[in-house]
């Protein structure tokens, strides 16, 4: 068995967006609709998609909500990850997190200095973790970042990501 044979068994998960924005609507959730559309595309299922304000209560009232929920595998959220004083997505996050995946920021950002940004890809904010059996993603809200999050990290290692963390949860069953 190949060290990579888990992308032959890719499996759909169950998957929440959240588009962390004050004025961003349905109708202008551009991001959010392209994380619907790649997710489906590959066979995953959106069991919700809401838009939070970019404040912190908000945001951990609704990472909180899918993380308790048995139905949520993934949250990916996109925007509020900005360095201006009103982007509290990353800190947020942060705090919420058992554990962190730091090669998922360090490779957005590096995928952004490559292919798309340059030198402003310092100030790309990006995070990923486990809140309890739960994984997420944080992203920038532009659709060219989420374009490349979810084209080159998040969809090539999601099933995988989802069975680490399952395979604890059935452990602790036994």
């Amino acid at each position: 068995m190949s060290v990579h044979s888990h992308k032959s068994r890719k499996k759909s998960v169950a998957c929440m967006i959240l588009t962390i924005s004050d004025t961003r609507a349905s109708s202008t959730d551009k991001s959010g609709n392209l994380m619907v559309e790649r997710l489906e595309k590959e066979g995953h299922r959106v069991i919700k998609k809401e838009i939070v304000s970019d404040d912190v209560k908000a945001i951990q009232r609704s990472v909180s909500e899918g993380c308790e929920s048995p139905e949520v595998d993934v949250i990916l959220t996109n925007g509020g990850t900005g360095i201006s004083f009103r982007d509290v997505t990353i800190e947020t996050i942060r705090n919420m997190l058992d554990k962190e995946i730091p090669g998922f920021g360090e490779l957005f950002r590096m995928l952004s200095y490559q292919e798309d940004i340059g030198s402003a890809a310092m100030m790309s904010r990006a995070v990923a973790g486990v809140i309890h059996h739960t994984a997420i993603f944080a992203t920038p809200g532009s659709s060219g970042a989420v374009k490349l999050a979810m084209n080159k990290l998040i969809l090539p290692e999601l099933s995988h990501v989802v069975t680490e963390i399952k395979k604890d949860l059935t452990t602790e069953e036994k």
